[in-house]
């Protein structure tokens, strides 16, 4: 999920954290391959085990959500106000980052339903993840009921309620107004949050780090109580989950000749390279030499090429909303939680806030800390999470490769909006079509 330290002033990296993603993935299929194939007499004293194990390392990356989510959150929107008093550029650069990151989320809670609808979760497999040990999930009323919800009356209680939605909502509008004190100000009170961040980062890389001995355990009371459904469910949710990031992606091909105005073929061939280096690095920061090059292909101007991407780069992380919303949306669907429509639009205010502070990290430290908060927002339970955390490596390679696709297309179209903005200014019109002509 794009291991991208941002470039806006003051940003303190957050701690390098080393997931063992390999043996991770080992875990799942060794842990799925022994409770399908162990006899009972040696699979049950292994279960009397395992069980408390798995029970236990989920419990260890629960207790790191909301914190984690809060910083990250109020450092992320700081950043992004700080960025926006970049001038006209950047403010236009961040308002079509909110629209790409909001309408993905927007698209996801009405094309994954489709999706899964057309495509059902395979036979059996309904109930495969949906074994690993869940709590309740925390229901969600209708929508006027919802809508109340957003503003809590103690963002304490709502904490310890596990309301986490206004929790989010409330932290985003405490960073909002961080944001506009002066800086002497927010400095001081930033430091906070970023200390929050850094520890918690510390303790999920703890955590991860024995994601191998968590998903063994879990994985073999998966299998044993649903067979081969297992690994069926595994080869769907990946599916499904790459086919919403490639719609990410493809849009961002429409909206290349339609908005940057670009030829198809011409935008196609610039990104070839940069595609490459994003599935051979999984990183937009890897690929930010080879989108600048496709971005001087396209004719770019380096003035805006050199602004833009970086600060997307840092930002944008276009194929997470969609992404991580349709992760939730089918543990949602594995786990019985009803898709209401105040279910789905607690999704996509969750999934686009949380974005905006998504750790510049690995894939599956992000993975656990963007998704979690909007399962939790949804009342869907996270922990079909801990066993799918162990095949995210499989699409992020549609993550990187939407984004660095997104990324550039943002740069282009921005610089078209400044191309015709200077020729309105020079020639007095006030007709954007007729600029758009002389471009």
């Amino acid at each position: 999920m794009n291991a991208t330290p941002t470039d806006l002033p003051g940003d303190a990296p957050l701690p390098e954290i080393t997931v063992p993603t390999g043996w991770t993935l080992a875990a799942l299929g060794a842990g799925l391959a022994a409770g399908l194939f162990l006899p009972p007499p040696v699979l049950a004293p292994l279960l009397a085990v395992a069980a408390p194990i798995g029970e236990l390392w989920l419990k260890g990356l629960q207790m790191t959500i909301l914190p984690l989510v809060v910083s990250l959150l109020v450092i992320g929107v700081v950043r992004t106000i700080e960025a926006a008093r970049g001038g006209a550029t950047a403010r236009r650069t961040l308002g079509l980052i909110v629209a790409f990151l909001v309408g993905g989320a927007v698209m996801a809670a009405l094309a994954t339903p489709l999706l899964l609808a057309l495509f059902p979760i395979p036979g059996t497999a309904a109930t495969a993840l949906s074994a690993v040990p869940t709590p309740a999930g925390q229901a969600l009323p209708g929508v006027g009921a919802f809508l109340s919800s957003l503003v809590p009356d103690n963002v304490f209680a709502s904490a310890a309620g596990g309301a986490v939605l206004p929790v989010i909502v409330f932290f985003a509008l405490f960073a909002a107004a961080l944001g506009r004190l002066p800086a002497p100000t927010r400095r001081a009170v930033l430091p906070l949050f970023e200390g929050v961040a850094a520890a918690m980062m510390i303790v999920i890389g703890w955590v991860l780090a024995l994601a191998p001995i968590g998903v063994l355990a879990l994985s073999l009371g998966v299998a044993a109580k649903t067979g081969a459904a297992a690994f069926a469910v595994l080869a769907h949710y990946i599916a499904v989950v790459s086919a919403v990031g490639g719609v990410v992606m493809l849009a961002g091909y429409a909206l290349a000749v339609l908005g940057a105005r670009l030829p198809l073929g011409a935008y196609a061939r610039a990104l070839l390279p940069v595609e490459a280096v994003a599935l051979s690095t999984q990183s937009s920061l890897a690929s930010l030499p080879a989108m600048l090059a496709a971005c001087r292909r396209l004719g770019v101007r380096e003035s805006s090429a050199d602004f833009v991407l970086p600060l997307a780069v840092a930002l944008f992380r276009a194929t997470g909303p969609a992404m991580n919303l349709a992760v939730a949306i089918y543990v949602a669907r594995l786990t019985g939680v009803a898709l209401t429509p105040a279910v789905l639009a607690a999704g996509v205010v969750a999934a686009s806030l949380t974005t905006l502070g998504a750790p510049s990290i690995s894939g599956t430290v992000s993975y656990i800390s963007s998704i979690g908060p909007i399962a939790l927002a949804m009342g869907v339970p996270v922990a079909p999470l801990a066993l799918l955390v162990a095949v995210e490596m499989l699409p992020d390679l549609m993550r990187t490769l939407g984004n660095v696709c997104m990324d550039v297309l943002l740069a282009a179209t921005v610089d078209r909006w400044n191309r015709r903005d200077a020729v309105l200014q020079a020639s007095g019109a006030r007709d954007p079509v007729q600029s758009d002509r002389v471009l």
